[in-house]
């Protein structure tokens, strides 16, 4: 059995192309241009949108300063724009790294206030602020669970009532990954968010937020092989974001891909295009389905 298992990651492998460069030669792959797979709709400025796109691209990579800086560049820009605060108070909270302090929590709760005081142009954004809210909303009352969990739920009904927003299906799939209980065997949270990013994945093969949470989805002893799709298509779609290099190595690691894991996971000094691993030849990222070994009765 682990024979047949094994194979099955290489022949993931061996389809989906991964290589990894010679020290000093820069990987050839092409690399999707980013912000454009993030469709994310507001109602502001033709300026602010095309800003807005770029931010959300980035904060789904958790590059959170970043991202902070680029919703705050926004709201500057456009101080109507409500969204642009949202995107503040989503960058002030790292949902799957560790519960936001007194300053973080302050600033995104005033976050939440300037967006409600914007007036949302629409019910959709004043669903995703309200969404957030539910987070911040009592912070000196309630505990970080009992708020994530308001803001899972919250994103729940976003998602439902907006189906063919796949950026509400990818929130709430980060949501779900969030709120996942260690003590819950069943793992029930993160294969509802497989099955969300995946029903996306099929549909935006380059979302950086789609591959990203994937990989923290399956991130587990049981799931580890259905994210290394995922795995490998992650820095390619963010090559210059810190994170997208060392996220892969969780799915490589499980797996016992020692050498992918090794390049995937740079220091600060070789986090540069020549030690990247890569996917040769392969315009876009996909997801892939590779055939099981039909088990012989002489197997063992």
């Amino acid at each position: 059995m682990a024979r047949i298992r094994f194979g099955i990651v290489i022949t993931a492998l061996a389809v989906i192309g991964l290589s990894i460069p010679p020290a000093g030669q820069a990987a050839e792959a092409q690399v999707a241009k980013g912000p454009e797979e993030v469709n994310f709709a507001i109602s502001c400025g033709p300026e602010a949108q095309k800003a807005f796109k770029h931010a959300v691209w980035t904060l789904h990579s958790f590059w959170y300063p970043e991202a902070l800086k680029a919703f705050t560049d926004i709201g500057k820009a456009e101080p109507g724009c409500a969204m642009a605060y949202w995107g503040v108070a989503m960058s002030r909270w790292y949902p799957l790294w560790y519960p936001p302090n007194a300053e973080a929590l302050k600033a995104g709760s005033e976050a939440v206030e300037k967006a409600l005081a914007a007036g949302p142009k629409t019910e959709r954004e004043r669903d995703y602020i309200q969404a957030i809210a539910a987070f911040y909303r009592d912070s000196d009352k309630l505990d970080h669970r009992s708020r994530a969990v308001a803001y899972e739920k919250a994103m729940e009904q976003v998602h439902a009532r907006y189906p063919e927003d796949r950026e509400a299906g990818v929130f709430y799939a980060l949501a779900l990954n969030a709120t996942q209980l260690p003590t819950d065997a069943t793992l029930a949270n993160k294969k509802k968010a497989a099955e969300i990013l995946n029903a996306v994945w099929a549909e935006q093969p380059n979302h950086p937020g789609v591959v990203h949470y994937l990989i923290h989805a399956d991130d587990s002893a049981q799931l580890a092989e259905a994210g290394l799709p995922a795995a490998i298509c992650y820095a390619k779609i963010a090559p210059e974001v810190p994170h997208a290099l060392h996220m892969p190595s969780h799915i490589f690691t499980r797996l016992g891909l020692w050498q992918q894991s090794i390049t995937s996971a740079p220091t600060p000094m070789t986090a540069r295009p020549s030690t990247r691993w890569t996917i040769s030849n392969t315009p876009t990222c996909r997801p892939r389905r590779t055939r099981k070994r039909k088990r012989s009765s002489t197997s063992s």
